[in-house]
């Protein structure tokens, strides 16, 4: 059974305004949640916003459930800061599992202001890589890892990073985006080399206006929220044991609402 889902929302007016490293917020029915999703694609001609996601809980196996024609009762964005894209140079663009998504955008952006772009997706089988094609089109370099080996290198995108700049290459700005595990392990790869990593925080988000604060991170020791500060910050700067620990506050919540939510659709009596 599938769990990683792409779907394409009608929604003209954020896909006008839609730029790389943005999210939206979305919210199903008048009983659902708020989550914040990152904008893996839009199309300013067709009105649309593309949206790659892992059903994982509740909100997003419902998510996963609606039709072509279903309606989304709130859909807001775009929300975040842009990526900072300058012209030229060298960057390297690092994306674990879903967050090879959030990448795309900013893979096709970097190409068209000039940079060489050098990406590495990874993920822990082949069959759950995505858009390999779709990122070729747009690097110069293409690798690619797996966790079991099934394609490409055997290993972590970190060793990719890793061998990248122990190669002498000169690289202005590394970004990565995927769990956080992956973007602190990261982050200790680029530190000793001193080059500029950027990562893309997934906090808990209610509002993303910046007013509940729920987002909120730790970054070189102030606190940030990332619908308004960020959600890119200075990788070398982020708390990452902090912000994996409030990533789990929630998970016996979380879990016991995805379990009735299966007992329901299901029909069981649990």
């Amino acid at each position: 059974m599938p769990t990683i889902f792409l779907m394409d929302i009608e929604a003209p007016r954020i896909a006008k305004k839609a730029q790389p490293g943005q999210f939206i917020i979305l919210r199903i029915d008048e009983t659902g949640e708020r989550i914040p999703l990152t904008i893996a694609d839009f199309d300013r001609k067709k009105g649309t916003i593309a949206m790659i996601f892992q059903a994982v809980g509740k909100t997003t196996a419902k998510l996963a459930a609606l039709k072509t024609g279903d309606a989304i009762l709130d859909f807001i964005g775009p929300l975040g800061n842009p990526s900072e894209i300058e012209k030229g140079g060298m960057v390297v663009l690092v994306g674990g599992g879903v967050g090879v998504a959030p990448i795309f955008p900013q893979a096709r952006a970097f190409k068209e202001a000039g940079y060489k772009v050098i990406s590495i997706i990874g993920a822990r089988s082949a069959n759950l890589l995505l858009w390999e094609d779709r990122m070729r089109e747009f690097s110069d370099e293409l690798y690619i890892t797996t966790d079991d080996g099934t394609k490409g290198h055997h290993g972590f995108v970190t060793d990719i990073v890793k061998k990248i700049l122990e190669s002498g290459t000169k690289v202005d700005r590394v970004i990565a985006i995927g769990p956080p595990v992956m973007m602190r392990a990261v982050a200790g790869v680029t530190r000793p080399f001193n080059v500029k990593t950027i990562v893309s925080l997934n906090s808990i988000m209610v509002d993303g206006t910046g007013m509940c604060g729920a987002c909120r991170v730790l970054v070189g020791n102030e606190t940030k929220f990332a619908c308004v500060d960020g959600p890119e910050f200075d990788a070398h700067l982020v708390d990452f044991t902090l912000l994996m620990n409030r990533l789990s506050m929630y998970q016996p919540e979380e879990k016991a609402a995805f379990e009735k939510y299966k007992c329901e659709r299901e029909g069981c009596t649990c």
